[in-house]
């Protein structure tokens, strides 16, 4: 039932209207397009920015370029390497929901409020948001990282209630899962040859945190893996392979399914890149050894929006 209202109550003072903006439709939709929000752009980490010195956070920094506040890998995304030197310690105490590791190398321990576990070279482990985690290295050892403290940032979220327990994949189960997909009869004829680390708590998504997804995947020798894309952003990590692997990248693919006019990426192990949001990307390996890879993605979060719009090439 509508009531009607004196004019005197409907006075608002300047206040509450100063913000307010009207944009005609077709010309606003598009921001990305009009060039008022920019790209994610692409961008390569070397492992020597890890390599030596002391025990520290570094941060794969793309805030600048994004227009958003850092560290930021990606509009939800934080990527970093973590070197923590023998008998130091690091801790995690970013405002996220989700973080995720790998060990590039080293031992040590994680506690995370009454959660204690070891961790070794090749292990993942998922912390989530809400208490600080304490990294101590045993023998110095060097980390992939990644939490979606950007995302919270921009929701102007705080105050993170754990979604799930601190969750350990250890190395050889996580090898092991990649080798029986790796040796299925059909694993030629798909597109990726991978495994997806899951959670218990998201059966859905079946992704390893609510808003993370973490994928453990192998490239063997003289082998093509086709092109495919999805609106997730991909933080790749190169967990393993010699030169003479690489990956192409574009926004097109051309009668063939071949990507058109790429951006190529040539691997080193150890080292970092972003492949953006809806492109089109295939890994190549021309040598004689297997190479392996790590994309830590906003998939999960993706995945239960219904927008992940994954793709692949025919």
């Amino acid at each position: 039932m509508l009531t009607q209202t004196s004019p005197e109550l409907l006075a608002e003072p300047a206040a509450v209207t100063s913000d307010a903006q009207y944009f005609e439709y077709t010309s606003s939709a598009n921001p990305i397009g009009a060039k008022l929000i920019s790209r994610v752009p692409f961008r390569n980490f070397p492992p020597s920015l890890y390599a030596a010195g002391a025990t520290r956070i570094v941060p794969l920094d793309l805030s600048a370029e994004l227009g958003c506040p850092g560290p930021a890998t990606s509009p939800g995304l934080s990527a970093s390497f973590l070197r923590i030197n023998a008998a130091d310690a690091l801790t995690l105490a970013p405002n996220a929901t989700s973080q995720v590791c790998y060990v590039i190398s080293g031992t040590g321990s994680v506690t995370q409020g009454e959660s204690r576990f070891a961790f070794a070279q090749g292990d993942f482990f998922t912390l989530p948001g809400g208490d600080p985690a304490v990294l101590s290295a045993d023998t110095t050892a060097t980390l992939y990282y990644v939490n979606d403290a950007p995302l919270l940032a921009y929701l102007g979220t705080t105050g993170v209630q754990p979604r799930f327990a601190p969750t350990l994949y250890p190395a050889a189960r996580a090898q092991e899962e990649l080798r029986k997909v790796s040796e299925d009869a059909n694993a030629g004829r798909r597109n990726r040859i991978s495994v997806l680390m899951g959670n218990a708590n998201f059966p859905q998504t079946r992704t390893v945190t609510h808003v993370l997804w973490a994928m453990f995947g192998i490239v063997p020798p003289h082998s093509v893996q086709k092109p495919h894309r999805h609106q997730s952003i991909a933080l790749d990590f190169i967990a393993g392979g010699q030169p003479g692997v690489y990956t192409l990248v574009g926004t097109e693919l051309d009668e063939n399914g071949s990507i058109v006019n790429p951006t190529r990426v040539d691997w080193e192990a150890g080292m970092a890149f972003v492949t953006p949001p809806g492109y089109w990307h295939a890994h190549f390996n021309e040598t004689n050894d297997n190479a392996y890879v790590i994309p830590i993605q906003d998939a999960g979060l993706q995945t239960w929006l219904r927008t992940l719009d994954i793709r692949f090439a025919r």
